[in-house]
């Protein structure tokens, strides 16, 4: 548990950085004045918190100096990590343990999200845990995805299902579920387009994928995440819920924590759609994503140990 919270620390380090210093080290130790609520507001804004979040958590900061003028730094960032474990409750996405074999996971969200490579990433997480996986290469749209998930499955050793750049997808999806079914695996991840000529031709292109596995199992695919990147922070909701809209969601994976000071914007989105977090990606390497956890990340945000 502690070199999971660790990998969490590592990760949202560019976030605490940038609070660590818009406060001038307040969580260090510093006594609260009005100065430094003042800063640490501006601190909560700029790591994309938003208005709900940091009003709540300034609102508890500020009710308990009002209690004690000798309040430190370190107590208020207790308080904030307490809010947002409230905030966060039944944010933690869990996958079952049994479940008709294979189960189909989507992984869907625009170019440059970095789904591709968490593809990978979540298959050898899987992997690691005795599960049998393969992975399917249906974006064929994106000149050399299916190269680059290749790449990444002989790299891990991953068993993949692929065509080639500008097959059809949905057949290769067909593909891929029958020799997940033949070859006994436990999950089946598809890696899908992030961008086809006009976002309806993306939907469709999405919508066919489903089809063609529901052929196979009605249910299918029964895990539905959206892999959105960290950087953009709340400007990720709003693409969020078209994805939402289109296809049903049923989960998120937030990646690329690591490299920016805007790791607070997991909770606004959380709190504007209300879908289950999963998997944080906290780096490049394969072991960098780590399924979401609130005690870690509440924590961890705030710099406490």
């Amino acid at each position: 548990m502690f070199a999971l919270f660790k990998k969490f620390k590592a990760g949202l380090t560019r976030t605490v950085a940038e609070i660590a210093s818009k406060t001038h080290g307040l969580f260090g130790g510093r006594k609260i004045d009005a100065a430094s609520l003042d800063e640490l507001e501006e601190a909560l804004y700029t790591a994309d918190f938003g208005v709900e979040t940091t009003t709540e958590i300034l609102g508890e900061i500020k009710a308990a100096y009002k209690q004690d003028k000798e309040l430190h730094g370190r107590y208020a960032a207790e308080i904030g990590a307490a809010v947002l474990r409230r905030v966060l409750i039944g944010s933690e996405g869990v996958l079952p343990v049994q479940f008709e074999k294979p189960a189909v996971i989507a992984l869907i969200g625009v170019n440059g999200s970095g789904k591709t490579t968490t593809t990978a990433k979540l298959a050898h997480k899987l992997k690691g845990e005795g599960q049998a996986v393969i992975v399917a290469a249906c974006d064929t749209f994106r000149a050399a995805a299916v190269e680059q998930l290749k790449s990444w499955a002989t790299r891990l050793d991953i068993e993949i299902v692929a065509s080639h750049t500008g097959a059809d997808s949905a057949a290769v999806a067909f593909d891929a579920w029958q020799a997940a079914k033949s070859r006994g695996a436990d999950w089946l991840i598809v890696d899908t387009a992030g961008r086809l000529h006009t976002k309806s031709n993306l939907m469709e292109e999405l919508a066919k994928i489903r089809r063609v596995l529901q052929k196979h199992d009605a249910s299918a695919p029964q895990h539905r995440w959206l892999v959105v990147d960290g950087s953009l922070g709340s400007n990720s909701i709003e693409q969020a819920k078209v994805f939402h809209q289109s296809f049903g969601l049923t989960g998120l994976i937030v990646t690329k924590l690591d490299g920016t000071s805007r790791g607070g914007a997991i909770v606004g989105i959380y709190r504007q759609l209300k879908i289950p977090i999963y998997f944080i990606g906290l780096g490049e390497e394969p072991d960098d994503l780590q399924p979401f956890s609130i005690e870690n990340y509440s924590r961890a945000v705030f710099g406490l140990d």
